[in-house]
């Protein structure tokens, strides 16, 4: 247990505890076991690009190169949708009960690393510890084992109906839950008997590539599962390649919108998880504890990286001043800085360009009247880190209550009436998901009928289940992850 102690000159790093006080390090020791570069993996085993080149993977709490990866060109997209497509029909044809088997070995595999695979994870992407070992890994065995469990009971997944595989898959997912958007994906299309080509997000590949050392493990038939890494031009190919019977996209609605141009008059299925701007609704008779450790977990959680996070809180006016008062004594005891100390709850933000993002965003705010306030806070010399930050006096017109930040930044709008209240929390083009902080059942069935959101939380935020469905509306997208539902999502029904 990591012990307090005082001192007069205050913490080397993370928050000032009244100048008085500060935790011991408690640094992650496990083994990450990285390697100093990463090839495609494609066919069942590790090949090098055609291209010969690669890209440097950066550690951006403290801007250091963890790995060189291999940077793939259209020829390497084409040769993994050429062994997906190889791979497909004897996938296909293996009783349900068979592939259940593989997934079920992955998922152990993943559990039996656990502790390796949150510190690469860590390391990547700049997230806690705590939440990389607590979440992220955890949940993505998960869906493994739930999606294990269908494998022999398809022909109950649409009664009446018979599913059938697609066929060859084309992935790409973002950098914010890399480990966990892969479960998301992998594990609903290789239950249902498709095959798969997937590239993560430039900024975070590691994790994928030491996934493929666990399907290597796990004794995968080879072609089945193929990861193609690379920026832009290597997700544009997989994304748009002819070979691809269903496309399936996590990220930022802009990008969603250009596949979906780049796909106009095809017949191909997709689906697409992309930006959110949520609101969570305090009301006067809410929980307040309660409801302030929700809000923080809305919006600090993963350091605000997070589709659905609760960037946008509307706060009933008669509590209000409690609220923000409340918010403010809880973020101050926030720790911001190394993502490998069990202490810290803010790491590091992803990259040098989404901090840039940020902190424009948060210029504009104070540009348009917002009045801000960050907690007194001693940021690491090196890397990318942002201090948690809330917004007070925001109208609807800020570009701070409209845009999606994706950081650690919470801008505050109040309301008076139930009608007010959801009027405002829906007038954003997004619809992924908000939050409802009340003690009446009633206002609860209203309001998660009322708001056009794909997830309604109540009384809590962030919570998650791989026998839940996940997804949203409008420029949020459409399909749905987890649950029946993400599994028709990779079935041809007859």
């Amino acid at each position: 247990m990591p012990s307090a102690r005082k001192t007069s000159s205050g913490p080397r790093s993370g928050l000032i505890f009244g100048d008085l006080w500060e935790f011991d390090p408690a640094p992650e020791t496990a083994d990450p076991k990285l390697k100093a570069r990463y090839d495609l993996f494609i066919g069942g085993r590790f090949v090098r690009p055609r291209s010969g080149r690669t890209f440097d993977s950066i550690n951006p709490a403290n801007e250091a190169k963890l790995a060189e990866i291999a940077l793939a060109g259209p020829a390497d997209v084409d040769a993994a949708y050429r062994s997906a497509a190889d791979a497909f029909k004897a996938w296909a044809a293996l009783p349900g009960r068979e592939r259940g088997k593989y997934l079920y070995r992955i998922a152990r595999l993943l559990q039996d690393r656990a502790r390796e695979f949150a510190v690469a994870e860590t390391l990547d992407g700049g997230k806690p510890i705590r939440e990389s070992r607590d979440f992220d890994v955890p949940m993505a065995a998960a869906h493994f084992f739930y999606h294990a469990g269908w494998a022999d009971k398809l022909e109950y997944v649409a009664p009446g109906r018979i599913a059938r595989p697609l066929g060859v898959v084309g992935q790409v997912i973002p950098w914010n839950f890399p480990l966990l958007m892969l479960a998301w994906k992998l594990a609903p299309a290789l239950a249902m008997g498709n095959c798969v080509v997937l590239k993560p997000a430039e900024t975070t590949s590691i994790t994928a590539l030491k996934f493929a050392e666990i399907l290597q493990d796990a004794e995968l038939p080879a072609g089945v599962v193929n990861f193609v890494t690379g920026a832009g031009e290597t997700g544009a190919a997989v994304m748009g390649h002819p070979s691809a019977a269903k496309v399936a996209f996590t990220g930022s609605t802009e990008v969603g919108k250009a596949i979906m141009r780049q796909l106009a008059g095809t017949d191909r299925k997709m689906t697409m998880e992309l930006g959110g701007k949520a609101a969570n609704i305090v009301f006067d008779d809410a929980p307040i504890d309660q409801a302030v450790e929700g809000i923080v977990n809305g919006i600090f959680f993963n350091q605000g990286h997070v589709c659905c996070a609760g960037s946008r809180l509307l706060v009933h006016e008669p509590v209000a001043g409690q609220v923000i008062s409340k918010l403010r004594n809880r973020i101050r005891v926030l720790r911001v800085g190394d993502p490998l100390d069990k202490n810290t709850d803010l790491g590091a933000i992803n990259s040098r360009e989404q901090l840039g993002r940020i902190r424009r965003l948060v210029a504009s705010g104070v540009r348009e009247g917002a009045l801000m306030y960050q907690p007194p806070c001693r940021l690491p010399e090196r890397g990318y880190y942002f201090p948690p930050t809330l917004f007070t006096r925001v109208t609807q017109s800020h570009r701070i209550a409209r845009e999606e930040i994706f950081g650690p930044v919470l801008s505050i709008l109040t309301f008076r009436t139930v009608d007010e209240a959801i009027e405002k929390a829906n007038n954003t083009p997004y619809g992924l998901s908000a939050g409802v902080w009340t003690d009446k059942g009633s206002r609860i069935l209203r309001m998660s009928t009322e708001l056009k959101a794909g997830v309604v939380w109540a009384n809590t935020f962030n919570k998650f289940d791989p026998s839940s469905p996940f997804g949203g509306y409008r420029e949020s997208g459409f399909g749905r992850e987890g649950g029946r539902q993400g599994l028709l999502d990779y079935a041809h029904l007859a």
